[in-house]
């Protein structure tokens, strides 16, 4: 079995509170993606709630974003339908201990070829994804489709893309 990890697809970290060019450009390519994988999906949802700016990350990060139940929240309409026939994994912080456990206890049934991981934000939410399926799955195969995925900025994208290649998860470029 060959899955499929949409990491963050959503309106505040494409056009919305944290939206960048970069995560602009990507949107149509995780559509087509996700339209034609062969195998399981999983998407994730970054999840805060109106006492964010009270958290350890709202105090490092002052921007309210991905409010359960708002329009930024909400995965982008482009991914919409798509992610309405998977399972959504709703994480309150950057990597999702629900999906690499809903993986693992999937591998004990059935083999995983590979788990690929793509979306935003490379260097905070994919990275972290990628790094807890690697520990979870050390000899399942872990890709990162770096073409369709965006980080913070172009640089931190890259970084994050090298340090992955460190820890021996394959990446596409």
């Amino acid at each position: 079995m060959n899955i499929l990890v949409v990491v963050d697809m959503q309106n505040d970290f494409i056009s919305g509170a944290l939206g960048t060019a970069e995560a602009k450009l990507i949107v149509n390519g995780v559509k087509e993606r996700a339209e034609n994988f062969e195998g399981l999906i999983f998407f994730t949802r970054d999840t805060h709630f109106e006492d964010y700016m009270n958290t350890q990350e709202g105090e490092k990060l002052p921007v309210p974003h991905c409010i359960k139940g708002t329009w930024g929240w909400e995965i982008c309409d482009e991914l919409k339908e798509i992610s309405e026939t998977t399972e959504i994994c709703d994480k309150p912080t950057f990597g999702s201990v629900e999906l690499m456990e809903s993986i693992k206890e999937l591998s004990l049934e059935e083999e995983i070829e590979s788990i690929t991981l793509l979306g935003l934000c490379t260097d905070i939410c994919v990275i972290s994804n990628a790094m807890l399926l690697k520990a979870a799955l050390p000899e399942t195969k872990i890709i990162v489709d770096g073409t369709l995925s965006a980080g913070v900025t172009p640089i931190s994208h890259k970084n994050a893309l090298e340090a992955m290649k460190m820890c021996q998860i394959e990446v596409i470029e």
